[in-house]
């Protein structure tokens, strides 16, 4: 589950910020290998800050922002095994969770927006 108390689908493949779904943490990582994900991750993410107008520095940053995210699955693949499509990026208003989003009260509703 994400840090902050973002609503989240039933299925667990997705958290609802700034009205969009986005891909939650691969559920079968161990915890060495998340930790070491979640490290490089904030590692590239000062990276990007310090980067600044070198844009070099830039680009090998984000490289790295987005190899830790994949390997923490939140990019590239999905980690399901069902055959669902990837649907993040979307508000859930458009996606398969429709019904989901719909249900859900005001204040959760708010929570994601």
């Amino acid at each position: 589950m994400p840090q902050k108390d973002y609503p989240q689908t039933p299925d667990g493949r997705y958290f609802v910020s700034r009205a969009r779904l986005w891909r939650c943490t691969d559920p079968s990582l161990g915890d060495t290998e998340r930790r070491a994900a979640i490290k490089a991750l904030m590692k590239a993410r000062r990276a990007v800050q310090l980067a600044g107008d070198d844009a070099e520095a830039m680009v090998e940053a984000l490289a790295g922002v987005d190899a830790a995210k994949r390997a923490l699955g939140e990019r590239g693949p999905v980690w399901w095994h069902d055959g669902a499509p990837d649907e993040g990026g979307y508000h859930p208003k458009n996606t398969s969770y429709a019904d989901w989003w719909a249900a859900l009260d005001e204040a959760a509703q708010m929570r994601g927006t």
